[in-house]
């Protein structure tokens, strides 16, 4: 097998892997790209998404995931969030990938934040991290939904993202990488 470097691959903003080979060599591919068009985004359509799967192609950048029965439907719109700079993993899969392999225990607090947070938006990103919706954040904090609302919005400007999914990972990333 030739390779990822010898591959003749034309510059792109977003990459569509079609995941029918082996785990490895998708896993090569994504790898590859990355490394040769760091700014490029990766999105893969696969048969199925399993853990053992989708898992280490997040971490080598991917940032869109798709299964075939879904991509006929989803793949325009994933496309269109992932070029503009968000991710596209379904939920699950994505809370799973934060619990199993970035250790999120509800107790644990985001350590990186940037400094310019107040202690509320803090705690909102730490209630965000523990995968809890708007009104079950506004039960914890003793405050109203809308004033969630109103955190939410303000730690999604400070961190340039647009969904709520995209500032989790952000919030993660900067913590493994010690940003």
């Amino acid at each position: 097998m030739r390779g990822v470097e010898e591959l003749s691959l034309p510059r792109a903003d977003v990459f569509v892997i079609d995941s029918h080979a082996p785990r490895q060599t998708t896993e090569v591919l994504v790898a590859g790209i990355q490394e040769r068009f760091p700014r490029a985004r990766q999105v893969v359509v696969a048969e199925k998404l399993t853990e053992t799967h989708a898992f280490p192609l997040l971490r080598l950048g991917a940032k869109g995931l798709l299964g075939y029965e879904e991509a006929h439907q989803l793949l325009s719109q994933a496309l269109s969030v992932v070029a503009a700079g968000g991710f596209w993993v379904p939920r699950d899969l994505l809370s799973r990938f934060i619990d199993s392999n970035l250790g999120l225990r509800r107790e644990r607090q985001i350590r990186s934040s940037p400094s310019h947070l107040s202690q509320r938006e803090r705690e909102v990103l730490n209630s965000l991290l523990e995968n809890l919706a708007n009104k079950e954040i506004a039960s914890k904090l003793n405050i109203s939904e809308r004033t969630v609302k109103f955190h939410v919005s303000s730690l999604l400007e400070k961190f340039n993202v647009r969904r709520r999914t995209d500032l989790i990972l952000l919030a993660f990333q900067d913590r493994t990488t010690g940003l």
